[in-house]
Order: C-alpha cells, then sequence, then structure tokens
C-alpha cells in the first residue's frame, strides 16, 4: 500500500538467516514504502551463506564482516543491533527494514519504534509473531515472492498461506475486524481503501497476497461471505451481508457444544462466543428475541432450563 509520504530507510539484512533468493522482493517491496538511503548485510563472509559479491553490488549491499567470536552466540545479530542503534541516533533516516525472520530483534523493532521511527518488517512466513506485531508492516517474503510467480495459482497459494504459518493473520480475524469497523461507523458502509488501511494498522503482517490474492476486493468478496463488496462510482465500499447465514451459526453452535463435552450450562455463554467470532451477530436478524429459543429450533439439540446438550442418536 502506498505511503502518502517517501521515507529513507536503513536497511539491515541479517544474511545468515534470509536466503539471498529473495534479494528482488525486499528492494521491490521497499519501493512501495520509500527508498534505501544505507544499505547493509550482516553475516561471516568467510563462510558461504549464499549471499554473492555480484548479488551485492548489483543491488549496493555493504557487507559486514562477523566472525564467530564464541561458539553458540550470533555475532550477527550483536553487529546489526549496535548499527541500527547508532542510525538511530545521527537521525539520518525515517525509517528502519530489518530484513530477518530471527525472534531475537523484537526488542530491537520495539526501541525503534519508540522513538518515532517506521519499521518495515520482512522475513519468511514462518518468524515468530512477536517480531511481526512489533513492526508497523511485516512482509512474508517467501509468500509474496509465490503470489508474484505465481498468480495463476491463487487457490493454492491461499491454501498454503493459511495453513503453512501461524505467524498470518487469520481470515477469521480479518472478517471480524471489518465487521467492527462497520458497527463502530453505525452499520452503514465503509471505503475499501480506508478498511485496507486500517487492516494494515491492526495487523502489521496484513497483505491479501500472503492468502494468493492481488486486490483487496477479491479477497473479501471470495474469502469472507459476510460482507459485501461493490462498486460506488469510481471507489469500492464494504459493508455487511443482508445476515450470516442460519447453517453457518448452526455450525458453530453444534461446534461449541461438541468442545464443551456435549452439553453446555450457560445459555449466555453461547450466545456471547457467538457474538465474539461474528461482531454482526444479532438474535433478531433470525427471528428471534431470546438465545434459548434459536437454540430450541436447532435439529440435534435439546434445552431445558439453561442447559443444552446433544441429542444422542
Amino acid at each position: 500500500m502506498e505511503m502518502e509520504e517517501k521515507l529513507q530507510f536503513a536497511v539491515l539484512i541479517d544474511a545468515e538467516n534470509v536466503s539471498a533468493k529473495y534479494v528482488q522482493v525486499i528492494f521491490d517491496e521497499l519501493e512501495k514504502y520509500g527508498f534505501a538511503s544505507c544499505r547493509r548485510i550482516y553475516g561471516n563472509w568467510s563462510k558461504e551463506n549464499g549471499w554473492k559479491e555480484k548479488t551485492l553490488l548489483e543491488y549496493s549491499v555493504t557487507p559486514i564482516q562477523q566472525f564467530s567470536y564464541t561458539f553458540g552466540k550470533n555475532s550477527t545479530d550483536m553487529a546489526m543491533v549496535i548499527d541500527a542503534m547508532d542510525l538511530l541516533y545521527q537521525n539520518k533516516v525515517d525509517g528502519f527494514c530489518l530484513v530477518t525472520s530471527d525472534s531475537d530483534f523484537t526488542r530491537l523493532a520495539m526501541r525503534l519504534r519508540e522513538e518515532k521511527k517506521y519499521v518495515l518488517g520482512m522475513g519468511e512466513s514462518k518468524t515468530p509473531v512477536s517480531l511481526t506485531r512489533a513492526c508497523n508492516k511485516f512482509v512474508h517474503l517467501d509468500l509474496i515472492g509465490e503470489a508474484n510467480k505465481e498468480t495463476e495459482a491463487q487457490e493454492s497459494a491461499a491454501s498454503s498461506a493459511c495453513s503453512g504459518s501461524n505467524s498470518v493473520t487469520s481470515i477469521d480475524n480479518v472478517g471480524n475486524a471489518i465487521l467492527t469497523m462497520l458497527n463502530e461507523s453505525g452499520g452503514g458502509e465503509l471505503d475499501l481503501g480506508l478498511v485496507g488501511q486500517r487492516l494494515s494498522d491492526k495487523f502489521p503482517d496484513f497483505d491479501v497476497r500472503n492468502y494468493g490474492y492481488s486486490k483487496l476486493s477479491v479477497f473479501l468478496t471470495e474469502e469472507v461471505p459476510i460482507l459485501k463488496v461493490h462498486r460506488e462510482n469510481n471507489h469500492y465500499r464494504v459493508g455487511k451481508s443482508e445476515e450470516i447465514s442460519r447453517e453457518k451459526i448452526e455450525h458453530e453452535v453444534l461446534s461449541i457444544i461438541r468442545k464443551n463435552g456435549g452439553v453446555v450450562d450457560n445459555l449466555s455463554m453461547i450466545n456471547e462466543e457467538l457474538k465474539n467470532r461474528y461482531s454482526g451477530f444479532d438474535l433478531k436478524d433470525y427471528g428471534y428475541s431470546r438465545i434459548s429459543g434459536f437454540l430450541r429450533s436447532v435439529s440435534g439439540l435439546s434445552v431445558d432450563g439453561n442447559v443444552v446438550r446433544l441429542k444422542k442418536k
């Protein structure tokens, strides 16, 4: 997503943690946010790490040699942190691009943000959530790289992105976040661009390419059926679908009861759980004012006072 003004970045690459095959993706993605006034890569160049001299020269990246002085200690991490802090206090850049999948850099990202510097993280989808959330924005290089190469394989990429990494924001969380935005705005529609910006602010790792899509409008239409996306003049707008399907709600109710051993002795808990999962959930949409009445209408359930259980087959 384009930022309003281009920033000067210091790009710091952990050569021992990120493959050279991502070099073009790294700098292509960076161009969306600003330009690199400082480019450094850290590693032990006396050992093979995949980053060739030709690649470093092509992208004007300065190699910083770090020997392994002590067994089991990562001197590369320390060198990157020291240089980052030096650059911070010299105040020559607006932001930092930390290229690593190592959670050890989480505290560094947090410290840079404390000084109001924009932190753009880049790494593979194995990157721990602690680091992705510590950045203003985090780019999953392997998912973006695959999306750029194989745009025709959207469904396969989406499946891989959702199941292959626990650091990518789940589609359910994305949908619920948008429902919350709509509820806070009074239940009307919102501009798609605004929704995209607020998702990026809330989830630093959010990027539709992580799910195998190139457009937010298509992603929401295909993956979040509780929302409707339509074009109005030259803009796209997002709103709630007429209602969450009854079939889906019944499926969720049965799932909740099964997870509780087949019986729940507090009906309000089910109602609250449904509201937590679907911010737009309202019993009145289905013609009921009480959760007990709704549950009695669900095949396979029996309700006795405040207790609901699965019927025995």
